[in-house]
């Protein structure tokens, strides 16, 4: 995890070791760590130039690791600044060719990762500017940035449908946004067909204004513990796609909470 944050293999080593430790020297920290001691010096300089360790001018000399809270405030705020340094400098990039782009309709687009397919359809929801229409085949799609991409479509107004696979799920989201129309969802098929040997369960299926299309899923039968989710999606849509999609995510919804009813 520290090198995924920016460290290098030692250097991550070197602070796990130390913060096993009150304080420790060079020596210590190579017992524990198995980096050779004379690595050991070299990363330690790089954490302390990174506000991760103190040193003790003594002989030998002393080092400790500072507290936890310190460590991931200052390794989230590195993350953040990096972040943001490269959205601007791929903000700044200039185009390789001269603008042409056109006026897409009807595009269909695939993506993969859980993280990704979620961040994805925030950014979608968040573009809503009528209507809001989510399925959800499993509490795991459910965070509280979702939430708060939620309230804030409510906010401006936006309708906010959002169906469940069962009742304590529906319970759950009605209890977290108590503005929207949640119901009970009659797509039993979301979470796969087994008897005819289809493990895959749709995680989420996302209308937005009647023209914007998200669906995604994960294949249980794929052996591993964290199945890959995959996703597809599209814009621009203004024919029957859209009615049969709408139809078939309002399953379960009562006539006088849809939207598209037209019922007072």
């Amino acid at each position: 995890m520290l090198q995924q944050l920016g460290l290098k293999e030692y250097e991550a080593k070197s602070f796990v070791a130390l913060s096993r430790l009150p304080q420790g020297t060079a020596k210590e920290i190579s017992e524990i760590s198995e980096v050779p001691r004379t690595r050991v010096y070299d990363s330690i300089r790089v954490l302390e130039t990174k506000g991760l360790v103190e040193s003790h001018q003594s002989s030998p000399q002393q080092f400790r690791a500072v507290s936890v809270d310190e460590v991931t405030n200052t390794l989230k705020t590195q993350y953040v600044n990096r972040t943001e340094k490269l959205r601007n400098t791929l903000n700044g990039l200039e185009p390789a060719a001269e603008d042409t782009e056109t006026e897409l309709t009807h595009e269909v687009w695939s993506m993969s990762g859980a993280t990704a397919i979620a961040n994805r359809s925030k950014d979608l929801i968040t573009e809503a500017e009528e209507e809001l229409v989510i399925v959800l085949g499993q509490d795991s799609g459910i965070d509280d940035q979702l939430i708060d991409v939620l309230e804030a479509a409510q906010r401006r107004g936006v309708s906010v449908v959002i169906g469940t696979v069962d009742e304590p799920l529906r319970d759950e989201i009605e209890r977290m946004v108590p503005n929207a129309d949640v119901f009970v969802s009659g797509l039993s098929w979301l979470r796969g067909a087994p008897e005819m040997g289809d493990d895959t369960q749709i995680t989420r299926l996302l209308l937005v204004d009647r023209s914007t299309i998200l669906v995604s899923s994960v294949h249980q039968g794929s052996g591993t513990d964290h199945p890959d989710e995959q996703a597809v999606f599209g814009r621009g849509f203004d024919n029957g796609l859209v009615a049969i999609v709408r139809r078939l995510m309002a399953t379960g919804l009562l006539p006088e909470d849809d939207p598209d009813s037209g019922a007072e």
